[in-house]
Protein backbone atom coordinates (compact mmCIF):
# COMPACT_ATOMS: atom_id res chain seq x y z
CA UNK A 1 0.00 0.00 0.00
CA UNK A 2 1.44 3.54 -0.61
CA UNK A 3 -0.69 6.63 1.53
CA UNK A 4 -0.35 9.86 -0.19
CA UNK A 5 -0.93 11.61 3.60
CA UNK A 6 -1.23 10.75 7.23
CA UNK A 7 -4.44 12.29 8.69
CA UNK A 8 -4.26 11.79 12.42
CA UNK A 9 -7.49 12.01 13.88
CA UNK A 10 -7.38 14.23 17.20
CA UNK A 11 -8.93 12.64 20.39
CA UNK A 12 -11.14 9.59 19.42
CA UNK A 13 -11.70 6.50 21.21
CA UNK A 14 -10.83 8.49 24.65
CA UNK A 15 -13.06 10.01 26.80
CA UNK A 16 -16.57 8.82 24.78
CA UNK A 17 -15.71 10.26 21.54
CA UNK A 18 -16.04 6.58 20.25
CA UNK A 19 -14.58 6.43 16.15
CA UNK A 20 -14.50 2.85 14.83
CA UNK A 21 -11.46 2.49 12.27
CA UNK A 22 -13.91 0.16 9.80
CA UNK A 23 -16.12 3.38 10.27
CA UNK A 24 -13.64 5.91 9.48
CA UNK A 25 -12.01 3.92 6.34
CA UNK A 26 -15.99 3.65 5.08
CA UNK A 27 -16.31 7.61 5.49
CA UNK A 28 -12.61 8.30 3.76
CA UNK A 29 -13.89 6.25 0.78
CA UNK A 30 -17.21 7.99 0.44
CA UNK A 31 -15.22 11.17 0.30
CA UNK A 32 -13.35 9.53 -2.30
CA UNK A 33 -9.97 8.75 -0.74
CA UNK A 34 -8.38 5.55 -2.30
CA UNK A 35 -5.36 3.19 -0.73
CA UNK A 36 -7.50 4.03 2.24
CA UNK A 37 -6.27 2.18 5.91
CA UNK A 38 -6.25 2.93 9.78
CA UNK A 39 -3.46 1.90 12.20
CA UNK A 40 -4.70 1.13 15.74
CA UNK A 41 -7.84 2.65 17.29
CA UNK A 42 -6.47 5.97 18.27
CA UNK A 43 -7.51 7.54 14.65
CA UNK A 44 -4.49 7.11 12.23
CA UNK A 45 -5.76 6.91 8.83
CA UNK A 46 -3.41 6.67 5.86
CA UNK A 47 -5.14 7.15 2.43
CA UNK A 48 -4.97 9.01 -0.93
CA UNK A 49 -7.07 12.05 -0.68
CA UNK A 50 -8.76 12.93 -3.94
CA UNK A 51 -7.66 16.64 -4.69
CA UNK A 52 -6.60 19.17 -2.29
CA UNK A 53 -5.69 17.25 1.03
CA UNK A 54 -6.76 20.45 3.26
CA UNK A 55 -10.28 20.33 1.67
CA UNK A 56 -10.57 16.35 2.22
CA UNK A 57 -9.49 16.52 5.84
CA UNK A 58 -12.02 19.33 6.48
CA UNK A 59 -14.86 16.98 4.81
CA UNK A 60 -13.52 14.50 7.14
CA UNK A 61 -14.07 16.57 10.01
CA UNK A 62 -17.48 17.61 8.84
CA UNK A 63 -18.51 13.91 8.02
CA UNK A 64 -17.54 12.75 11.81
CA UNK A 65 -19.22 15.69 13.22
CA UNK A 66 -21.92 15.05 10.91
CA UNK A 67 -22.01 11.52 11.73
CA UNK A 68 -20.77 11.36 15.74
CA UNK A 69 -22.05 14.63 16.67
CA UNK A 70 -18.11 16.00 17.92
CA UNK A 71 -15.99 18.28 16.93
CA UNK A 72 -12.16 16.94 16.06
CA UNK A 73 -9.55 18.07 14.23
CA UNK A 74 -8.45 16.36 11.25
CA UNK A 75 -4.44 16.81 11.10
CA UNK A 76 -2.07 15.24 8.08
CA UNK A 77 0.74 15.50 7.03
CA UNK A 78 2.74 13.59 4.41
CA UNK A 79 4.67 10.73 4.74
CA UNK A 80 8.25 12.44 4.09
CA UNK A 81 7.19 15.42 6.94
CA UNK A 82 6.49 12.69 9.18
CA UNK A 83 9.57 10.96 8.95
CA UNK A 84 11.53 14.93 8.58
CA UNK A 85 9.75 15.52 12.42
CA UNK A 86 11.39 12.20 13.57
CA UNK A 87 14.47 13.11 12.01
CA UNK A 88 14.19 16.53 13.58
CA UNK A 89 13.42 14.94 16.89
CA UNK A 90 15.80 16.98 18.99
CA UNK A 91 15.82 14.57 22.09
CA UNK A 92 17.75 11.97 21.31
CA UNK A 93 16.26 8.15 21.60
CA UNK A 94 13.80 8.94 24.38
CA UNK A 95 11.68 5.92 25.66
CA UNK A 96 9.11 8.38 25.87
CA UNK A 97 9.40 10.68 22.96
CA UNK A 98 6.52 12.27 21.49
CA UNK A 99 5.75 14.21 18.48
CA UNK A 100 2.39 16.37 18.75
CA UNK A 101 1.23 17.54 15.15
CA UNK A 102 -0.22 21.02 15.20
CA UNK A 103 -3.10 22.54 12.90
CA UNK A 104 -0.88 25.76 12.84
CA UNK A 105 2.63 27.03 12.98
CA UNK A 106 2.67 29.01 16.17
CA UNK A 107 4.14 32.34 16.81
CA UNK A 108 7.20 32.49 17.85
CA UNK A 109 7.52 34.41 20.66
CA UNK A 110 4.60 31.84 22.09
CA UNK A 111 6.43 28.90 20.96
CA UNK A 112 9.67 30.39 23.02
CA UNK A 113 7.37 31.13 26.22
CA UNK A 114 5.61 27.75 26.08
CA UNK A 115 8.58 25.93 25.73
CA UNK A 116 10.18 27.92 28.49
CA UNK A 117 7.55 26.02 31.18
CA UNK A 118 7.84 24.23 33.26
CA UNK A 119 5.16 21.55 33.89
CA UNK A 120 6.49 19.53 37.20
CA UNK A 121 7.49 15.92 35.05
CA UNK A 122 11.07 17.27 33.54
CA UNK A 123 9.20 17.50 29.93
CA UNK A 124 11.84 18.51 27.22
CA UNK A 125 9.73 20.79 24.73
CA UNK A 126 10.86 22.27 21.14
CA UNK A 127 9.08 23.52 18.44
CA UNK A 128 10.15 23.08 14.98
CA UNK A 129 7.71 24.29 12.40
CA UNK A 130 4.29 22.97 13.03
CA UNK A 131 5.17 20.43 15.09
CA UNK A 132 5.54 20.15 19.09
CA UNK A 133 8.94 17.71 20.00
CA UNK A 134 7.74 16.63 23.16
CA UNK A 135 10.22 14.30 25.77
CA UNK A 136 8.15 13.06 29.02
CA UNK A 137 11.45 11.59 30.85
CA UNK A 138 9.00 10.28 33.61
CA UNK A 139 6.42 8.98 30.87
CA UNK A 140 3.31 10.66 29.67
CA UNK A 141 0.56 9.15 32.05
CA UNK A 142 1.08 11.52 34.46
CA UNK A 143 2.00 15.07 32.76
CA UNK A 144 0.17 18.20 33.41
CA UNK A 145 1.27 18.98 29.97
CA UNK A 146 -2.59 18.82 28.66
CA UNK A 147 -3.97 19.52 25.22
CA UNK A 148 -5.71 22.58 26.36
CA UNK A 149 -3.00 23.65 28.11
CA UNK A 150 -1.02 23.73 24.18
CA UNK A 151 -3.66 25.33 22.64
CA UNK A 152 -4.06 28.18 24.72
CA UNK A 153 -0.96 28.75 25.06
CA UNK A 154 0.33 28.84 21.13
CA UNK A 155 -3.30 29.47 19.72
CA UNK A 156 -3.39 25.81 17.91
CA UNK A 157 -4.80 22.95 18.80
CA UNK A 158 -2.89 19.52 17.60
CA UNK A 159 -2.83 15.52 18.51
CA UNK A 160 0.36 13.72 19.65
CA UNK A 161 1.26 10.31 18.81
CA UNK A 162 4.30 8.31 20.09
CA UNK A 163 7.41 8.15 18.21
CA UNK A 164 7.37 4.11 17.72
CA UNK A 165 3.71 5.42 16.26
CA UNK A 166 4.76 7.58 14.57
CA UNK A 167 7.69 6.06 12.56
CA UNK A 168 4.97 2.56 12.01
CA UNK A 169 2.55 5.46 10.21
CA UNK A 170 5.51 6.27 7.86
CA UNK A 171 6.38 2.43 7.36
CA UNK A 172 2.84 1.34 6.76
CA UNK A 173 2.77 4.39 4.16
CA UNK A 174 5.29 3.11 2.57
Amino acid sequence: MSAARIILIRAVNVGGAKLPMARLREIAAELGAVDVSTYIASGNLLCTPPGNPDAFDRALEQALTDEFGYVREAISRTPAEIAQALNDYPFGDAPHGHLYFLTGTPDPAAAEAFCANDFGGGEQLQIIGNNLHINYPDGAGTTKLTPARIAKALGVTGTGRNLRTSAKLVELAG
